[in-house]
């Protein structure tokens, strides 16, 4: 038996694994780490306030140099609003962010530093300015009218008052008249009256979104979707045919790209989720990121969170074998997770641990790596990323006036960069050792319980490879005792790690991980 008894510097451990992990990059397409880029408060590139392409381009060294494997962009489609999920126009990129050649470059210029494009396609609905909706509007008899949803007045349910229970819309009226005329026939808008949902009854609107993947997949190069309110296709009480659209819906871009990537937005519970699973191989776990996040905030796992999350993906494997959970932390639709940890960095960076030690593919909301904070209303947790100080920054788009994350709150990236203590240093040290495990990159998971409340422990193994991972929820040191065959710190993160003979000590809110 080997003995350690000398205290093992997370810092050193950290630097000369991730010297070693520039060279053993064990991770291939569709696994690794994304990142989520809202355009508009990314990059500007041409002094407009607006983030755009080419200010993209600019980062993406930087995106590599952090180990991002694919970038989801929101909503790039023209649109009236700044958020642009009300779509006008499928097959083209909204000008405040740039032409198609810049688009085009954007792909091209990722994909030589091996990142992948995800583009957000919105199909339950289109905004009420898109030209099919406009036509719908001239008449019943226009042939544009069926790519909606009609019901004349006297058959509509009051739905005021109450409505079917839905996490992602608080929107009490589903049901809009035309122009204020109650007594005409209503349009179907699940989110709202300026999203009118389209009627994927219809097979002519199905043919549009082949040639909408078409445009997207071969045109473009981009390498798949992110598919907004996925559940949402037809109503709450049509769940079957909402699976069985999104099989359809997967086999037709197969025929376009057969490695295509698809992963939809199912915001629900695991077992609402899972029958999405063969059409959509990969979906968000929204109950992961409640999970940890609460987890983290209270300083113990009084839900037993591996257990948890290895019951979703048991369960998930009794639908189908194809699928790789896509996991976050908080998106944008979501406060910001250091805000919602009260501004605790120390917790927010221990939230980051659990999520790169987990199964699957972790995504990051952009700005999370330099700890951005955020509440709703939506546009107060889609700020401005922070390059530089606010006076040298010329990158940073002003299109909002930031309310969470400012230079008075954040410290911009140019100054966390070469500190080894930031938190931006903590995310890339962990993507760094994450791409370099096969272990965590595609092993299985299995409960190492140590009777403490305090510690969440885990096994991922991978073919020969095993690793033991800990995580500290307490602001206090605890020493675990450890298997004989982890004796090893492989990785330390967030504070002190120790191992003498058996026992391994792990200081207030850190992590440590042992072959």
């Amino acid at each position: 038996m080997k003995k350690f008894t000398r205290t093992v510097l997370p810092i050193l451990i950290v630097a000369l694994f991730a010297i070693q992990c520039k060279e053993t990059n064990v991770v291939k397409w569709p696994h690794g780490v994304n990142y989520e880029v809202f355009v508009r408060s990314y990059a500007d590139s041409n002094g407009d306030s607006i983030g755009d392409f080419r200010g993209l381009i600019s980062k993406l060294d930087y995106l590599k140099d952090l180990g991002i494997g694919g970038i989801w962009l929101m909503p790039i489609m023209p649109s009236p609003s700044y958020h642009k999920y009300d779509v006008t126009d499928y097959k083209a990129v909204d000008p405040q962010y740039g032409t198609t050649e810049d688009f085009v470059s954007l792909v091209n210029e990722a994909h030589k530093r091996g990142i992948r494009i995800l583009v957000d396609l919105i199909v339950n609905h289109t905004g009420t300015s898109h030209p099919w909706f406009q036509q719908a509007l001239s008449g019943t008899d226009n042939p544009y009218r069926d790519y909606y949803v009609w019901a004349k007045k006297d058959s509509i349910r009051k739905q005021i008052s109450k409505k079917a229970i839905s996490l992602d819309s608080d929107n009490l009226t589903q049901w809009h008249a035309v122009n204020g005329d109650t007594t005409a026939e209503h349009y179907y808008g699940f989110f709202w009256g300026g999203m009118p949902d389209l009627n994927l009854d219809n097979p002519k609107v199905r043919e549009e979104f082949i040639s909408i993947g078409r445009f997207w997949l071969d045109s473009m190069k981009v390498d798949g979707f992110r598919l907004d309110a996925a559940k949402h296709i037809f109503p709450t009480e049509r769940a079957l045919d909402n699976h069985a659209f999104w099989i359809w819906f997967r086999e037709e871009m197969q025929k376009i790209k057969p490695d295509v990537y698809l992963v939809g937005e199912v915001w629900s519970k695991a077992e609402d989720v899972a029958p999405y699973l063969k059409g959509l191989p990969a979906l968000f776990n929204f109950d992961m990121g409640y999970a940890i996040s609460a987890a983290v905030a209270a300083g113990k796992d009084s839900l037993g969170l591996i257990h948890r999350y290895k019951s979703i993906l048991d369960y998930y494997s009794s639908h189908t074998s194809d699928y790789i959970d896509a996991t976050f932390l908080r998106n944008h639709d979501q406060n910001r997770i250091l805000s919602e940890l009260n501004g605790d960095n120390q917790k927010a960076r221990l939230a980051a641990s659990i999520l790169f030690s987990l199964p699957g593919t972790p995504y990051v909301y952009y700005g999370e790596e330099i700890g951005m904070l955020g509440r709703k209303p939506d546009e107060q947790i889609r700020e401005p990323f922070l390059w530089k100080n606010i006076e040298a920054d010329h990158d940073r788009t002003r299109w909002e006036q930031a309310v969470y994350s400012t230079d008075a709150t954040v410290v911009p990236l140019e100054q966390q960069w070469n500190d080894k203590h930031s938190i931006h240093q903590h995310y890339k040290d962990w993507i760094t050792f994450r791409n370099s495990s096969a272990a965590l990159t595609y092993g299985s998971i299995e409960v190492f319980d140590v009777g403490d409340s305090r510690i969440i422990g885990f096994v991922r193994r991978h073919q020969n490879e095993s690793l033991l991972v800990f995580h500290n929820l307490s602001d206090n040191s605890i020493a675990i005792k450890v298997p004989q065959e982890f004796s090893e710190i492989l990785f330390s993160a967030n504070g002190q790690g120790s191992v003498a003979g058996l026992e391994v000590t792990l200081a207030g809110n850190s992590s440590v991980v042992l072959k």
